[in-house]
């Protein structure tokens, strides 16, 4: 069986340095993370690798340990997956989708979604003197199964990895 391993803390290629990065609160059954990057890519180009994430996730935080198995259907209710020979995830569900400007998921991703978490992913992107601005804000509940707290600074890391893939430039 596949295992996802995105709360492993592993090195990352350092691509860009989000200009902020917090974990806002958290404690046994919640948290909530904030990040935010500037990218020298136009809006339209960053929100076409938004969409797009597998060109932007980081194989090493998937089921499959490839990131070309990942794919966004871009519709309210569509899903972030991932399919590989003889498995498929669904990591994520369209909440809203303001073209261009932001996305939002029910996205309980790798071990959050077996713990009976509730995580809402909110990604936005506004134009920025340099580029773009892009922010993730996420915010995740559930039953105290495991400490969220400790649970949030390991995706605080794999969101944090997301942003400098995302935000690279080209």
């Amino acid at each position: 069986m596949k295992r996802f391993s995105g709360i492993l803390l592993t090195g990352t290629i350092g691509l860009t340095t989000p200009a902020h990065a917090e974990v806002i609160s958290a404690s046994a059954n919640h948290f909530a993370l904030r990040h935010e990057g500037i990218t020298s890519l136009s809006v339209e180009e960053t929100w076409q690798r938004l969409i797009n994430p597998a060109s932007w996730w980081d194989s090493s935080h998937s089921y499959s340990g490839d990131a070309a198995n990942i794919s966004l259907e871009l519709e309210v209710g569509g899903l972030w997956r991932e399919d590989w020979d003889g498995g498929s995830v669904a990591h994520g569900t369209v909440l809203f989708i303001d073209e261009g400007k932001a996305l939002r998921l029910e996205a309980p991703f790798g071990p959050l979604q077996g713990m009976g978490a509730y995580v809402i992913w909110t990604i936005t992107l506004e134009p920025a003197e340099e580029g773009t601005r892009v922010v993730f804000e996420e915010s995740a509940v559930g039953p105290p199964v495991t400490d969220y707290g400790e649970m949030a600074k390991a995706v605080d890391f794999v969101k944090g990895a997301a942003m400098r893939k995302l935000t690279a430039a080209k």
